[in-house]
């Protein structure tokens, strides 16, 4: 089981940013049913628990519990949900890394999923269409943060093709569209939350895409967070490794222009020697000796 786990840590450790991602979802979403089927075992609900997890629209709620605003972004309770977002996430971030790099993946996928978040939270306390519901509505899945990939690379690539099956050849911004529309004319829909963050994690991707053209970009402070932390947990190894002892080195005596001189001129003279009988012998009749003297003092010359 150790060695499980040190395997999959060195796989997680030397994968490219998009895998990560994968990895952080698809294993949060493993650990969520593996809990659930063992309380269900015991007869034990697993509802309490997970809205620890998901994004509240409360925001009273979402005081005590702020760190769902980024939680909620990597959890997946049903399979199709988690497919269908993995998929996605899978296909849009290969295209986001053609087009961009793979730090500025990490950040778009969290800023797009907080954006989509507090839209999500904002429009639950201001339309009285959902005041009935605010006070027990939460949300989770990564579909923002992978909204805002979409969104910000057919806006860096509008004409860049994709074959969809059954469909053919597509451009990137007929697909963006196509999502964003479908995302605002259901946001009166029994999934409106989810609808409303979509459009979050969309603005976000536009405004990233805008932002980077004109030389800013906004997914810098996720990577200095994310840097810091990493930098943090390679300081605290090395804090608990064994301290090598240091060894001091005795200066050699320097040697006098005589003594050095007298030295190379009998490595010269024993080279010559050497020399001398690969000329009438050949190298085949040096021993093994002279092969390995004749190696060392052609270093020293």
């Amino acid at each position: 089981m150790s060695n499980i786990y040190h395997r999959f840590k060195q796989q997680f450790v030397q994968s490219n940013s998009l895998l990560k991602l994968l990895y952080i979802n698809t294993a949060v979403f493993l650990i969520i049913k593996i809990v659930q089927l063992t309380l269900t075992l015991f007869n034990v609900s697993s509802s309490g628990w997970i809205q620890y997890l998901e994004l509240p629209s409360n925001i009273a709620i979402l005081i005590r519990q702020p760190w769902t605003l980024l939680t909620y972004m990597f959890l997946h309770i049903e399979f199709f949900h988690f497919l269908f977002n993995m998929l996605c996430l899978y296909w849009f971030g290969q295209l986001f890394t053609y087009f961009f790099n793979q730090k500025q993946l990490v950040g778009v996928y969290i800023w797009g999923g907080i954006a989509g978040g507090l839209l999500y939270i904002l429009s639950y306390n201001i339309f009285p269409l959902f005041t009935a519901k605010v006070a027990a509505t939460y949300m989770l899945g990564a579909s923002a943060a992978v909204m805002a990939i979409m969104v910000a690379v057919a806006l860096k690539a509008p004409n860049y093709q994709v074959r969809l099956f059954l469909i053919g050849n597509v451009k990137l911004k007929y697909i963006a569209i196509i999502m964003v529309l479908t995302s605002f004319f259901g946001i009166t829909s029994f999934n409106a939350g989810g609808e409303i963050s979509h459009i979050g994690g969309a603005l976000f991707g536009w405004l990233y895409t805008l932002a980077l053209n004109n030389g800013k970009d906004l997914a810098k402070p996720i990577t200095a967070i994310l840097n810091w932390f990493t930098n943090l947990g390679k300081s605290s190894t090395e804090f608990f490794k064994p301290r090598q002892r240091f060894k001091v080195k005795k200066n050699k005596q320097t040697k006098t222009d005589a003594e050095y001189n007298q030295q190379k001129a009998a490595n010269n003279k024993e080279v010559d020697v050497i020399l001398d009988k690969i000329k009438h012998s050949g190298y085949g009749s040096l021993t093994a000796e002279e092969k390995q003297r004749l190696f060392d003092k052609s270093k020293n010359l």
